[in-house]
């Protein structure tokens, strides 16, 4: 970005130079004195300031200013307007501290009022030259005040985005810690059953040896549901923390989430299709967890509207659907709002499925989950 703005700056220096040489050449056969070599250099030497006219616009606008002081003073022929002390000047407004642009400004006026002493010049001439100099000094300040909106702009914006990602990450955290606690009792539930049948197992096998091996298989299935849940706590358990919960709800309490849904405000339609059967308790937890933030969402957001749930069970996999017809907001998880769409993710996450929320085309939102289950 900086080598595009020094090949802007001496770009426009040229394109001064151009315009600036010109009037030194003498009309043919006017009979003027030929101009020394020595006007040719001081207009490049007021040129050549401008390529540093961002980098050290009050230097670069003091050199330029005693360049065109000194040109004026010995009478050098001088195009129509001094551009290159024009573009000094709007520079100096537009890149540099606001002190030294009000000092630049205060040093130009002066100038230009002992140029026009010392050459009495005509009223009109200086305030038209007072005019465009003033001109070209607030289009400086203009540009100064729109680059600063900008950075600003861009700053809070950078700010707010940072403040997202540290709410999402603080969201993400907080439902880890929710979903290590709702799944510490259903493993200390497996654990204890497994005990349990453990040391039933041999009076079974004193009083029944036949259904010692059933009782066997019931302790191998449960160990391993217990350690599948194990491995899912262990990645999200925080230290300290030995809040005793009570039991947690499944989709079997999908209905008596959606009538106290009902009893807020928000008309609610529950509709489960397939063939139900028990889950494992981590799916099932996940499940009703999405469907209870979808419609505390919808109940918080959509405004006045209806929702509708759908179940499916697959042969292989649950699908959830939660979708209303209320206002389709793209803010339905705002910063420090809660968990929301952050959690129902990580809810889904956690048991290996998947999880999308947006708009609807035809207006309202919609939630859609698939958590992978075992086969029927």
């Amino acid at each position: 970005m900086h080598r595009h703005s020094r090949l802007a700056d001496a770009l426009l220096a040229l394109v001064v130079l151009a315009v600036s040489v010109p009037p030194l050449r003498e009309p043919p056969g006017c009979g003027c004195p030929p101009t020394t070599a020595w006007a040719y250099v001081l207009v490049a030497a007021g040129c050549l300031p401008l390529l540093w006219r961002r980098d050290v616009p009050f230097g670069s606008a003091l050199a330029v200013g005693v360049v065109a002081v000194a040109t004026s003073l010995l009478d050098l022929p001088e195009p129509v307007l001094p551009f290159a002390a024009l573009v000094a000047v709007y520079s100096v407004a537009a890149h540099a501290r606001r002190r030294l642009a009000l000092l630049a400004a205060a040093l130009t006026a002066a100038a230009l009022a002992a140029l026009a002493a010392e050459q009495q010049s005509d009223a009109n001439a200086v305030t038209v030259t007072y005019l465009v100099f003033a001109t070209a000094w607030l289009l400086g300040d203009s540009a100064r005040g729109r680059r600063e909106r900008t950075a600003d702009a861009e700053e809070r914006a950078a700010q707010l985005e940072r403040t997202r990602a540290a709410e999402a990450r603080r969201a993400v955290a907080e439902e880890r810690n929710r979903i290590a606690r709702d799944l510490h009792d259903h493993v200390a539930h497996h654990v204890s059953l497994m005990v349990v049948q453990a040391e039933a197992g041999p009076v079974a096998l004193d009083r029944a040896p036949e259904r010692a091996a059933e009782a066997f298989d019931a302790i191998g299935a449960t160990g391993r549901q217990a350690l599948t849940e194990m491995r899912q706590l262990l990645g999200l358990l925080r230290a300290g923390d030995a809040e005793r919960l009570a039991p947690q709800p499944g989709l079997d309490r999908l209905a008596e989430l959606a009538a106290g849904v009902r009893q807020a405000g928000l008309p609610v339609e529950l509709v489960v299709t397939g063939r139900r059967r028990a889950l494992p308790p981590a799916a099932d937890l996940s499940a009703y967890r999405i469907v209870q933030e979808a419609l505390t969402n919808a109940l918080r957001h959509a405004g006045p509207a209806r929702a509708a749930v759908t179940v499916e069970y697959a042969r292989d996999e649950l699908r959830l659907t939660v979708v209303d017809d209320g206002v389709g907001s793209a803010d339905r998880d705002p910063p420090g709002g809660g968990n929301g769409l952050a959690g129902m993710r990580e809810r889904a996450v956690l048991v290996g499925g998947r999880l999308e929320a947006g708009p609807r085309p035809v207006g309202g939102w919609a939630v859609s989950a698939v958590l992978p289950l075992p086969p029927a």
